[in-house]
């Protein structure tokens, strides 16, 4: 008979036997089935006790592997039985079957016991400590309405944090952490500041929703040079905002929080509709037209199917991540195509007038190309006078207006 397991021993005996178990597939009913659930129960039992670690949830083990591995959902099928099971396991709507711990043990290489264990049953969200959130920042901000500027925060952090979080499905911060972000930066950042930024754009993206669906293969080449050469006109970040609208991508403007040293970001707000975010923490229109391209890249290569969140601090030179530099690489030429440059006046002399012919020919804004030019020649002292400094946020004025400026 089954008893309570008391010495490490007896612990490895348990999984060993769970683990040979599982290989069995018992049917359920089972003496061999009603054994494995037992065994299951004492083997979390133990590690309750004797672990300093909170067992590993099953479902966050497949969603672990799964990105080890580079999976998407319907990677799981062959192991879970169809499209529909693979979400409600994923959402937490169906536990795993016997027939499904094997299948994944045995296909993604997960510990079977890994697997069997009960899933906790302590509530994700009291994993969250809401006091972490920068609540004063989000405050001044209007995060939480305009009745909440800085008096009794610290009381009603919990409640404050989790009805802002609410909107977007309230996911604890260390489900987010977990989840398959990349972000381009050689400094630490505050994972709550960046959680709450993310949920800021979400929202604002979903209260401007476009009215037409987004279609996977729109942004293309020539797409990125229709809205480059939006950026001759003087309102060409508004243009852009506004074509992107209209193709089912919500650009979305929100000031960077303190400690998370971004510039933009790439991801989605829900099923069908990509967001980019920006913080026009450099507010010049070289930076945001570039920045702007890149984070379109990262939508139309590295969004697709993967549930990947792309943020970036574009001061930090990315040098080894190949999708960093495929997105650098298609901004710039978007926004300056190669064999323009290399036929051009402004690769060899760096003066406004060069790069204004430039521009003129690409139909595109001298600021672009003077940006250009500073990389290309690694000199960040020249054409200053031509970055148009100042120039996106008039454009936006509900940029001041949800930051909480006067």
């Amino acid at each position: 008979m089954t008893k309570i397991l008391k010495t490490e021993t007896e612990y490895e005996t348990a999984l060993r036997e769970a683990e040979r178990l599982v290989a069995l597939d018992p049917v359920a009913g089972t003496p061999e089935a009603d054994r494995l659930e037992l065994l299951a129960v004492i083997v979390a039992d133990y590690e309750s006790k004797h672990f300093p670690l909170p067992a590993v949830d099953p479902i966050e083990a497949v969603r672990f592997r799964m990105e080890q591995a580079g999976l998407v959902q319907r990677d799981l099928v062959p192991y879970i039985g169809s499209k529909s099971k693979v979400s409600e396991v994923l959402a937490g709507k169906r536990r795993l079957t016997l027939p499904m711990v094997r299948a994944l043990s045995a296909g993604l290489g997960i510990p079977a016991h890994v697997l069997i264990q009960n899933t906790p049953k302590q509530d994700p969200e009291s994993a969250t400590d809401w006091q972490r959130f920068p609540v004063r920042e989000m405050a001044a901000r209007g995060y939480f309405g305009a009745t909440h500027k800085g008096k009794g925060l610290k009381e009603s952090a919990d409640a404050l944090v989790q009805g802002f979080l609410a909107p977007v499905g309230s996911r604890p911060v260390y489900a987010f952490r977990k989840q398959s972000q990349h972000v381009r930066t050689a400094r630490t950042f505050d994972m709550y500041a960046l959680y709450a930024w993310t949920v800021q754009v979400i929202r604002q993206a979903l209260t401007r929703k476009p009215k037409v669906a987004y279609r996977p293969d729109v942004i293309d080449a020539d797409f990125m040079r229709q809205v480059a050469q939006l950026s001759w006109s003087s309102q060409g970040p508004r243009l852009a905002q506004e074509f992107l609208e209209q193709h089912g991508i919500s650009l979305v403007l929100e000031r960077h929080m303190p400690k998370t040293y971004l510039d933009g970001a790439a991801l989605w707000a829900d099923k069908g509709h990509p967001v980019i975010g920006m913080t026009l923490r450099h507010d010049r229109l070289d930076n945001f037209w570039f920045c702007l391209m890149h984070e379109m890249a990262h939508v139309q290569l590295h969004l697709q199917d993967s549930g990947k969140l792309y943020y970036d601090d574009l001061e930090f030179a990315e040098k080894a991540d190949p999708r960093e530099i495929e997105a650098d690489d298609i901004a710039r030429e978007a926004l300056v195509p190669r064999k323009a440059w290399e036929h051009s006046a402004a690769r060899y002399v760096r003066s406004p007038d060069a790069a204004n012919t430039l521009a003129k020919q690409l139909h595109v804004h001298s600021a672009v190309v003077a940006g250009r030019v500073r990389y290309e020649s690694n000199d960040f002292t020249v054409l200053s006078s031509m970055l148009g400094h100042g120039a996106v946020q008039p454009l936006f004025p509900e940029y001041r207006s949800f930051r909480g400026d006067k």
